[in-house]
């Protein structure tokens, strides 16, 4: 590896680890293969559609955000939900 180089704090735990012998190859690679394209294929599809009411206040303020992050404010709540699903948001408290 070039000394130069400047890893992230991520990089550089996974160049440990490797170089640990932390990883191991995948038994069957094309069949690990075809499992994570079914998974990305199911997590990428939207089959489902979902009718809320909310209230004009909370839908304003959700389609202000939407503008900000760049997105249809519809993609954008549908993000939300997902982030929520997979751990990636939580709930905050209420004081």
């Amino acid at each position: 590896m070039n000394t130069k180089t400047k890893l992230t704090k991520e990089e550089k735990e996974i160049l440990d680890s490797f170089e640990k012998g932390e990883w191991v190859p995948v038994t069957n690679l094309t069949q690990r293969k075809k499992e994570l394209s079914a998974y990305a294929r199911n997590t990428l599809r939207k089959d489902k559609r979902l009718n809320i009411r909310i209230s004009e206040r909370d839908l304003i303020e959700l389609q202000r955000k939407a503008v900000k992050e760049g997105l249809p404010y519809q993609t954008y709540i549908s993000s939300i939900i997902h982030k929520f699903i997979n751990g990636a948001l939580v709930e905050g408290t209420t004081k």
